[in-house]
């Protein structure tokens, strides 16, 4: 994800030894050169995962934490695009041998949102699944699903329940920890509205409702959000919360009715799963989310999905002219997506964030002029 972020920033000027390495073949199939890597036989970040061959070819391994140059970020340029040409090359092969127009992808692979924004646009297939939790931990709804079929031969189930799978807490276990802590914090009525407001008037929110997102993504459940037409956002929020690279673009969450006003979506994105080109209205309007090669990994949002951040969003519309929200998920770099609220409490009271949106209970910091 890291190089993808980065590839954006660079040309492919690298590409014609990437393709040193690689080998496509006319099955649709594709074999790496594995004199140039190390991970068949001693994989591991101690040990390394290339050989000098690969390192006489591309030069030195960059040190953590050190400058990030333009050679840097043509050599991430030319890998992405070599990616995305493997790729292409086996889903052109796959429709020509089954001529479906409908993909399914799964794996790690699969959450390069860049390569699956041009799908579409790059082979013949026009339906694209990619299954949220792309990791090992989308297996376990595989095997439940195997279950189900084919070991209990029940009936098969609805499509994909979605990714609001995980914990949930009550407003009375929110409220217990915020009197054990001592918080003070207000109960809002409308916290839809409240929520925007704030947001409207350039704060940074931690909010939390509901079931925890399953999957690499947040999705409106325990998400970071911000202002979509502050230009500085994009890096107060890498600065003052996240703690990570400046180049690393966020993302935006759109009312699905009005995406396409802002973003050739090419149909729903509900899982924030693919890069999309934007258009100059997004660029004009928001530009705290319109990556520096004019695109977005966009997450478009239902009433019946999310109706609490859906109302979020119409509220946004009122107060901002869009409606659309700046959405990462809710931790800093190196650690995992807060699960309960004390989990929250924790990531608000030691970042950048100015409130914190538990269930109906909001708790605002004392604002500084730090920033």
């Amino acid at each position: 994800y890291k190089v993808m972020g980065l590839a954006a920033y660079g040309k492919p000027r690298y590409l014609d030894k990437f393709r040193r390495l690689v080998e496509l073949r006319p099955d649709g199939t594709y074999r790496l050169d594995t004199s140039y890597f190390t991970v068949q036989h001693s994989p591991g970040r101690y040990v390394g995962y290339v050989t000098k061959k690969f390192t006489d070819l591309f030069g030195p391994p960059r040190k953590p934490d050190s400058e990030l140059t333009a050679e840097h970020q043509d050599i991430a340029a030319s890998l992405q695009e070599m990616l995305e040409e493997v790729l292409f090359h086996m889903l052109r092969h796959l429709h020509q041998s089954t001529g479906s127009k409908k993909l399914c992808l799964a794996g790690g692979v699969a959450q390069n949102s860049v390569m699956c924004g041009k799908i579409t646009r790059e082979t013949s297939f026009n339906e694209v699944f990619i299954q949220p939790a792309s990791g090992d931990n989308g297996c376990s709804l595989g095997a439940a699903e195997w279950v189900h079929n084919e070991v209990l031969n029940l009936p098969r189930s609805a499509p994909f329940p979605g990714c609001d799978l995980g914990p949930e807490y009550s407003e009375k276990e929110i409220l217990a920890l915020l009197e054990v802590a001592k918080l003070r914090y207000r109960c809002s009525a409308d916290v839809a509205h409240d929520t925007a407001k704030l947001i409207a008037e350039g704060r940074i929110i931690g909010w939390f409702q509901g079931r925890m997102e399953w999957g690499a993504r947040a999705l409106g459940h325990r998400s970071i959000l911000a202002d979509v037409t502050n230009p500085e956002m994009t890096n107060i929020v890498n600065r003052y919360v996240k703690h990570r690279e400046d180049f690393r673009p966020f993302a935006p969450a759109c009312i699905a009715e009005a995406a396409e006003q802002f973003f050739d979506t090419g149909g729903p994105t509900p899982y924030m799963l693919k890069v999309i080109p934007a258009r100059a209205r997004a660029k004009q309007l928001m530009p705290a989310i319109v990556h520096v090669d004019d695109s977005a990994r966009l997450q478009t949002v239902t009433r019946e999905s999310n109706p609490l951040f859906y109302r979020l969003l119409e509220e946004m519309q009122h107060l901002k002219g869009v409606p659309c929200v700046l959405n990462t998920s809710f931790n800093i770099k190196g650690e995992p997506i807060v699960c309960s609220p004390m989990d929250a409490v924790k990531c608000w009271a030691s970042t950048g964030i100015d409130v914190l949106v538990l269930g109906p209970f909001i708790l605002e910091k004392e604002a500084t002029d730090a920033r």
